[in-house]
């Protein structure tokens, strides 16, 4: 089946330094990406990602080189390919964090079921609501600090989660093996501001977690 070694044995290698480079911790998202493929950022709020331009072209050269180390069955093992490379990462983070990590290396943040809420209660008072998943792996308690930020399209655009810093930074204990949804409540003064937004909400919440001098942006 195996036709050329050295193309495989290269395929294989190209292939792990893609995932390598492309590994999604202790940081969410790779390098502040923001448009990917394959899960691979190919592009950051500052233009285009060299990194994930380079995991990209390594994946591609890497199943090129694949293809033709087979002498069949190669539509089979390109599709088992990419299928690890975007599986893979998220999985052997999961176990590192499960298995070995402590502190905040150990907690696991879902953005994908945070969200935020704000209302303006009276004229110059803007009330903000998050609700924030996390759990922690390990068996000793965590604690530790977050922060909001989000990523402009525009420099002009309005701001929203950051508004949320008014009070920041707010400081969560996460107990052994604890899963739990933190509820981040603050009332920000926009009295000051020229352009703010009087009311809206968000999900996929955009956050920074510190402990001492770790930080982790998720």
């Amino acid at each position: 089946m195996v036709k050329n070694k050295k193309f495989l044995l290269l395929a294989l290698f190209l292939l792990i330094a893609s995932m390598v480079i492309n590994f999604p911790f202790p940081h969410e998202k790779t390098f502040g990406g923001t448009m990917s493929i394959l899960n691979m950022p190919i592009t950051t709020v500052n233009g285009i990602s060299i990194v994930g331009i380079t995991a990209f072209s390594l994946l591609i050269a890497g199943l090129f080189f694949l293809a033709k180390s087979l002498k069949k069955y190669q539509g089979r093992f390109i599709f088992l390919a990419i299928f690890l490379s975007v599986s893979t990462p998220h999985y052997f983070v999961e176990l590192f964090q499960r298995t070995v990590a402590s502190g905040i290396y150990a907690v696991s943040y879902d953005e994908n079921e945070s969200s935020c809420r704000f209302d303006m209660i009276n004229k110059t008072i803007l009330h903000g609501e998050c609700d924030l998943p996390f759990e922690n792996y390990s068996k000793n308690d965590v604690q530790f600090t977050i922060e909001f930020y989000e990523e402009y399209a525009f420099e002009d655009d309005v701001r929203m989660l950051s508004l949320m810093n008014n009070n920041a930074p707010y400081r969560v204990k996460l107990g052994g093996k604890e899963h739990r949804h933190v509820k981040i409540e603050t009332n920000i003064d926009v009295s000051k501001m020229a352009h703010h937004i009087d009311s809206g909400e968000a999900n996929g919440i955009n956050i920074i977690i510190k402990s001492g001098k770790n930080s982790r942006k998720l």
